[in-house]
């Protein structure tokens, strides 16, 4: 088993790492670099602007750690009057982590729609939902938010830069090293990989098995052409871990 992850930044890296640890060939592929979002330098002004109350909802760790670096070079400090939300178990326990407050996930759904079902967010009148992310992604809870009456603000903290490769040398050395397994870890990640690798080797792209973290990202990927995908229970490399193990 030789596997490829596209995990971005030293979150993919580490799962390579502990797949090294267990005798898995792995190669890190990440196409994305994280860098600085283009409302970052607002971002503390408009938390100041929130009602005691109100709402943030962190999509992921880097919205978390560029949020958190954004508080630390402007003297802001995370507040206890605000009620925080992720759609995981994992980037929630980081966001409790960095400001020490407790952090709200669904347990049932790490997604968006697990998110809508909270009993906190039936009845949003009267709420500000401000959102932190990246550039891009999914619109359905801040349309949904909208829809039960908050008002919602997003803030793009970081944004992903396609990292320029060789596609042809890259697809050809994950061929040479027997990748049969790709972890992919969000929609975006899943249509680029498609654009990168050259359309002659699409038939070997799709013939590997594809490990995702949603059924969303799992009808997409079926939709493009993949038979063979399974879907981690979690998005954290622990869970990702026993997820490839156990199709070893």
């Amino acid at each position: 088993m030789a596997v490829l992850v596209t995990r971005p930044d030293e979150r993919g890296q580490q799962l390579v790492d502990m797949l090294a640890k267990v005798g898995v060939v792995a190669i890190h592929l990440p196409l994305f670099n994280i860098e600085v979002g283009a409302e970052l330098n607002e971002f503390p002004n408009r938390f100041a602007q929130l009602k005691a109350g109100d709402y943030v909802f962190a999509v992921s760790k880097s919205a978390v750690d560029f949020a958190d670096k954004a508080f630390k070079n402007t003297g802001f400090a995370w507040r206890d009057d605000l009620q925080y939300f992720t759609v995981g178990q994992s980037t929630a326990q980081h966001f409790a982590a960095t400001t020490t407050l407790a952090v709200h996930y669904p347990t049932t759904q790490e997604n968006s729609e697990g998110l809508l079902q909270l009993a906190a967010m039936q009845n949003l009148q009267g709420k500000t939902v401000l959102i932190l992310r990246g550039n891009g992604g999914r619109e359905l809870f801040s349309e949904q938010a909208q829809k039960r009456g908050a008002n919602v603000d997003i803030v793009e903290c970081y944004r992903r830069e396609p990292i320029v490769y060789n596609s042809a040398e890259q697809t050809s050395l994950c061929k040479r090293a027997g990748i049969q397994t790709i972890v992919v870890t969000s929609a975006e990640i899943l249509t680029q990989l498609v654009d990168f690798v050259p359309q002659n080797e699409h038939n070997w792209l799709k013939s590997c098995q594809l490990i995702t973290v949603s059924e969303r990202i799992s009808h997409l990927a079926q939709a493009l052409g993949w038979q063979n995908v399974m879907v981690s229970p979690r998005a954290d490399n622990q869970t990702l871990l026993q997820t490839l193990l156990q199709c070893r």
